[in-house]
């Protein structure tokens, strides 16, 4: 038997060639634990370990129907293009985010949409003085490449803008390497360590230490864009992304007459 350092949502392990091969709870893929488990067997887990009691709850915990659901998983780990929760079905990108409507099973889902850009939005604590921002940068450079096996060349920024922390990772289908961490499962890694949630084994969560002071934060969220955008009718989307939308229009329309007025 073998311990899996990255994933404590597994069974059955055993040593073979020098690598520990466990099995995922709830769907029983074997998973290398040398590498980062897919988002897509983690929420198989975690689903069945929520249905079966295993998993303790924080006292402030509530269900996000739309964020944990029980997904169907490729062998590979991948997320199948079609999701369904008895008759209601949606297609899904490749982090197992909705993006279609809910409709009912004769949906169809011709291909898994690629993420390729995820945005991390972190809010921290209230403080006297900003951070650092090198420094800020340095710690979660250094911590995604290490901890989380991303190849540096996929982390396209760190923002810091007192109090948010912004970290674009991007990567696409091309220049995935063969082997290599998807930034879908890394980003889910990471927000679990964040939120005190760890999938390591033995380990509460990310002590965020920036110049040897810890950081503490007060809210994390993820966003997701595709290399084919959404397709979500007008009347399922939320107040401020029609805001958003009207705003725009609005630019562009001001844009439109001051350009004709110069004309004349």
């Amino acid at each position: 038997a073998c311990i899996c350092e990255k994933n404590k949502r597994v069974t059955n392990c055993r040593s073979e060639n020098s690598r520990c091969l466990c099995e995922a709870i709830g769907s029983g893929v074997t998973v290398d634990c040398s590498t980062l488990t897919s988002k897509c067997l983690l929420m198989k887990a975690e689903v069945t370990g929520s249905k079966s009691g295993r998993r303790e709850k924080p006292k402030d915990a509530f269900e996000d129907t739309d964020g944990l659901y029980d997904p169907e998983c490729e062998n590979t780990g991948d997320f199948k293009a079609k999701q369904c929760n008895g008759t209601t079905c949606w297609c899904v990108n490749t982090a197992g985010v909705r993006r279609t409507d809910k409709h009912d099973s004769d949906l169809k889902c011709n291909r898994l949409v690629r993420t390729t850009w995820i945005i991390i939005e972190m809010k921290h604590a209230e403080r006297n003085a900003p951070l650092n921002a090198e420094s800020l940068k340095k710690f979660f450079t250094d911590t995604i490449t290490n901890r989380y096996q991303l190849d540096g060349r996929y982390i396209s920024s760190v923002l810091y803008e007192n109090p948010y922390i912004t970290i674009d990772l991007k990567q696409n289908s091309s220049d995935k390497s063969f082997g290599g961490v998807d930034i879908a499962d890394v980003a889910y890694y990471f927000e679990k360590d964040v939120k005190g949630q760890s999938i390591f084994h033995n380990t509460a969560g990310l002590n965020v230490s920036i110049d040897n002071e810890e950081v503490k934060f007060e809210n994390t969220v993820v966003y997701y864009v595709d290399e084919i955008a959404p397709e979500f009718s007008m009347k399922s989307l939320t107040a401020g992304v029609i805001a958003v939308i009207v705003v725009v229009v609005i630019a562009i329309v001001a844009a439109i007459v001051v350009l004709v007025s110069s004309n004349k």
